[in-house]
């Protein structure tokens, strides 16, 4: 359980770096119509070979593809999966990153917790330990500078005050989606991750559409307008370099959802849940190894303190 949740966390950070890369220069809706719908078409892929083995194998299709009830928690997973993408990047638009990361990655992971603790999940004094180290060191990594952000939201008072809303609201969408793919994981693997994703697909194309923002696929860059031809193959090239991060980051946080769902059928779920929202440490360790963006002191800290957390839950 433990690797699968890290694995999941590694690359939940990852994704997010890419499309944190790719949100920086176009619109979040135009970035979130290409993750979604590239993640939906390799795990679907995944998921077709995975029913013709279970065939093959005598397994009948309720084995493979799963409950009706495994249905809707999936579609319900990627319903609040896409809603809460929407307000964590809006939040970030226009609030203080220092404000809405970690509210967001702290209030997705308690209340999944809340609802493993209620469902019964009684960890050893030494995990609870490990998993209040991992909790601080969310918050910790995910610490920004406390000022303006790069587009320049407002860091004053009320800044901070629509941080705080956007960050609970994306937190609570975040560990709701993390209740229902646990759910639907409990009738199969994969086709409740396809469903999930296929779910977000259809939200972010409509979002899209509702927003009048222009796609990726057509050169839907935030930039300004170039001069002459010059500009408009600048342009091009943009749109292209996007495109292709924002098709990586979609693959990959379609592979996290799916060692997300390995890890809760392997282990503790609350467990699973606090190791898995590691994953601002590692778009921290990206944005640092490849756009040389300083690492705070505190951030140092949250990493070792992280480190400290995955041993004693080891342990």
């Amino acid at each position: 359980m433990l690797i699968l949740a890290l694995a999941a966390a590694v690359l939940y950070g990852t994704a997010d770096f890419m499309g944190g890369v790719a949100a920086r220069r176009a619109s979040a809706f135009s970035v979130m119509a290409v993750t979604e719908p590239a993640g939906a078409v390799v795990v679907l892929v995944v998921a077709l070979a995975g029913l013709t083995v279970a065939r093959g194998g005598g397994l009948g299709a309720a084995a493979a593809f799963g409950s009706w009830g495994g249905v809707a928690w999936a579609a319900a997973g990627g319903i609040v999966g896409a809603a809460g993408l929407i307000a964590f990047y809006s939040g970030f638009a226009s609030a203080p990153m220092s404000v809405v990361a970690p509210v967001s990655a702290l209030v997705s992971t308690v209340l999944p917790v809340g609802v493993a603790i209620a469902g019964g999940e009684r960890p050893g004094p030494a995990v609870i330990a490990g998993a209040a180290a991992c909790l601080a060191a969310i918050v910790l990594v995910s610490a920004d500078s406390g000022g303006a952000n790069a587009e320049g939201a407002d860091s004053g008072g009320a800044g901070r005050l629509r941080g705080l809303a956007y960050g609970v609201a994306a937190g609570a969408a975040f560990g709701l989606f993390f209740v229902f793919l646990k759910n639907a994981g409990h009738s199969a693997v994969l086709w409740p991750v396809t469903i999930s994703r296929v779910t977000g697909s259809v939200v972010a194309l409509v979002a899209l559409a509702v927003a009048g923002a222009r796609p990726l696929w057509r050169g839907g860059t935030g930039g300004g307008g170039g001069g002459g031809g010059g500009g408009a193959a600048h342009g091009a090239g943009a749109g292209r370099r996007l495109l292709g991060i924002a098709l990586i980051s979609g693959v990959v946080d379609a592979a996290a959802n799916v060692c997300y769902i390995l890890a809760t059928r392997a282990g503790e779920f609350g467990l699973a849940v606090v190791i898995t929202s590691l994953y601002p440490g590692m778009t921290v360790l990206l944005a640092r190894l490849l756009l040389r963006e300083r690492m705070r002191a505190v951030q140092q800290f949250g990493l070792l303190l992280a480190a400290a957390g995955v041993v004693l839950v080891t342990a």
